[in-house]
């Protein structure tokens, strides 16, 4: 049996969930909260961190490193391009979201705002927060509203890459970010697109009723 180990609220959790689910995959999801990883934990995330999963016997952990697992395990529907430039373009827009945007989106917005106040008892940080609304995102913003040329960011479907870049924005929404459509119209359209897909959409909708009231 497939086990996901991770908790609502994750960017990372919510990829691994999609790709499960895109590709009709049976698997029981246990919540784990890293908030601190126990040792039985530790075995299997070394690095204390969600997700981890285990295939039987075989664990793993680290979201990229599942995903490409899962493909490999379960290449239909393929979620990675087979061209190799758009193959590696793919994993860079996945690099993008997990490196780039998650620890703003994450970190200094959703982190700070909703899970620390909520469950860890520590103080919002506005200066932070309005730190990455206005200076840390938009050039990332922009970056991503001139790379979009059609309804996928790699190989003219819908791949790692999407789900990448779209689950963080699950998090900047549930932060109480929002995005112009004046200043990215494409990026919103394309946003609104991808979380739009049915397996993305029920995932969403589970994570609505905890965390989408947004600000506190």
């Amino acid at each position: 049996m497939l086990k996901l180990l991770g908790a609502y609220g994750s960017p990372f959790v919510r990829k691994v969930k999609v790709v499960l689910d895109e590709k009709g995959l049976a698997y029981e999801h246990e919540q784990i909260v890293p908030f601190p990883a126990t040792p039985e934990y530790r075995k299997i995330s070394p690095l204390g961190k969600i997700p981890a999963f285990m295939d039987g016997d075989k664990a793993l952990a680290d979201s990229s490193i599942i995903c490409a697992y899962l493909e490999k395990a379960h290449p239909a529907p393929a979620l990675y391009p087979s061209d190799p430039y758009e193959y590696a373009r793919a994993l860079w827009f996945e690099e993008y979201g997990d490196s780039g945007l998650s620890p703003i989106v994450g970190g200094k917005m959703f982190f700070n705002r909703i899970i620390g106040p909520r469950f860890l008892k520590r103080a919002f940080d506005e200066a932070l927060f309005q730190q990455a609304l206005d200076k840390d995102l938009p050039p990332m913003f922009d970056y991503l509203e001139n790379q979009i040329a059609g309804d996928y960011l790699a190989g003219g479907m819908f791949s790692i890459a999407d789900l990448a870049i779209a689950t963080q924005f699950v998090n900047y929404r549930f932060a109480g970010g929002s995005l112009a459509h004046s200043r990215w119209p494409k990026l919103a359209a394309y946003i609104q697109r991808i979380q739009a897909r049915p397996k993305f959409a029920a995932a969403i909708a589970i994570e609505e009723k905890m965390f989408g009231g947004g600000r506190d």
